[in-house]
């Protein structure tokens, strides 16, 4: 007969790791402060042990889940995928876990997460609206804690945590610039937005940018992009091509554009970077291995899933008070062989 082997407890742990129950509990909970070598201690006997939380006994003794919530407008995108990876591991190593959720751009489920009715088993959330703007702002005002990300809303009554899109945009351009390139095209601009976006504040550094360089900007450069997506980036390169329009530079408003550029000029017999160069924004993961190497902006994802999480965290318990924030990750360039 086979014996149901006995579930490790929180006094399993704080003996594994030499440290007392409540200890234990504040690491997984998410209490601070905690030493780091403490903290790495208890995870590491959690680990070894198995051990699992009971969450419904947590939220009686504490009132908390310890579950945060991370809405994303789209997964597919390599930037959002490796923001939502950043989140997770921040959060966890701060004894958090995170519920994530694609709202594929639906005002509906964007509202429902921020009323709270679609944010199950969660002490706050970590929101990056697409459909809601800065018109939306009151319905901001809920009993949850939250953190926003992304450009649609500004002034809010929550923490936001974004990047310096202008500047960054500004600078991808100025280095296209600076290598003798004169006809840069951009790739992103969604001719959809009525108010303020990524592609709105990107398309402002790239105007800025020629205009310091004394170039009039050619609305024939500008490539509209409904989507940010490979298919999109193709279909951009696609149009300006079949149109005769003449350029020697491309800046793309994201990575993912970039890629079915690079895709489009290989299939039309483009070299890069001899006849074209060409830049991305964000700097994921796959820019490094792209033919050639992508040059592109670093927007500080890393930065931005930190600062987010702990923001959150810290209004979750109280340790961090006083009036919402803007936090603006710095950027750099990545200069590789595509340009």
């Amino acid at each position: 007969m086979a014996v149901k082997r006995r579930q490790p407890t929180m006094a399993d742990v704080g003996a594994l790791a030499g440290v007392t129950d409540r200890t234990v509990s504040n690491v997984l909970s998410g209490k601070v402060p905690v030493r780091p070598g403490t903290r790495d201690a208890v995870l590491q006997a959690v680990q070894t042990l198995g051990y699992q939380m009971n969450p419904s006994a947590r939220s009686l003794r504490t009132g908390r889940t310890g579950f945060l919530t991370l809405a994303l407008p789209d997964l597919t995108i390599d930037y959002f995928a490796e923001l939502a990876n950043a989140v997770l591991n921040e959060a966890d190593r701060l004894g958090w876990s995170v519920t994530v959720q694609q709202t594929s751009t639906l005002r509906e489920r964007e509202l429902s997460l921020v009323s709270g009715a679609g944010r199950n088993f969660s002490d706050g959330l970590i929101l990056l609206p697409h459909a809601l703007d800065s018109r939306d702002r009151n319905l901001l005002v809920t009993d949850l804690p939250m953190v926003l990300l992304g450009e649609r809303i500004f002034d809010g009554p929550v923490d936001h945590v974004t990047m310096s899109n202008v500047k960054a945009a500004q600078a991808a351009t100025d280095h296209l610039l600076s290598m003798g390139r004169r006809r840069i095209a951009a790739v992103g601009p969604n001719p959809a937005d009525t108010t303020t976006t990524a592609a709105t504040l990107r398309l402002d550094g790239y105007r800025q940018a020629l205009r310091d360089a004394g170039i009039d900007v050619d609305p024939g450069l500008i490539a509209p992009a409904v989507a940010w997506n490979e298919a999109h980036g193709v279909k951009a390169v696609d149009a300006l091509v079949d149109h005769g329009v003449d350029f020697d530079a491309i800046f793309c408003f994201n990575d993912s554009l970039a890629f079915g550029v690079l895709h489009a000029l290989r299939q039309r017999g483009i070299q890069v970077p001899h006849q074209v160069a060409v830049v991305g924004f964000d700097n994921v993961t796959a820019t490094a291995y792209t033919s050639p190497p992508l040059t592109t902006i670093d927007s500080g994802v890393g930065v931005i899933a930190q600062t987010a999480v702990q923001r959150l965290i810290g209004r979750i318990l109280g340790t961090l008070d006083g009036a919402p924030e803007v936090f603006v990750a710095n950027f750099s360039l990545v200069r590789r062989e595509s340009t």
